[in-house]
């Protein structure tokens, strides 16, 4: 793994719904680290913050459908 972050030049590049997980969770990490950095505008801070919470939900949401799917797949066996 390098050491060198990649930021995306654009925000919204892609709409969050569209993702996948790891494309989600990559791009939340690349948030996190862009807002860490403390180089940003108030207004991309913002934009950034309100795009990371996004991408956190979409990450859950596809997290909660894998143990939905695990669980329904032990229940099954169960029966």
């Amino acid at each position: 793994m390098s050491n060198t972050i990649e930021f995306k030049t654009e925000l919204n590049a892609t709409p969050v719904e569209q993702l996948t997980y790891e494309q989600a969770r990559e791009e939340l990490l690349q948030v996190v680290a862009r807002m860490e950095s403390g180089a940003s505008t108030l207004e991309e801070s913002i934009a950034l913050w309100e795009r990371g919470e996004s991408l956190a939900q979409r990450c859950e949401a596809w997290l909660d459908g894998a143990q939905a799917t695990l669980d329904a797949a032990r229940q099954n066996q169960t029966s």
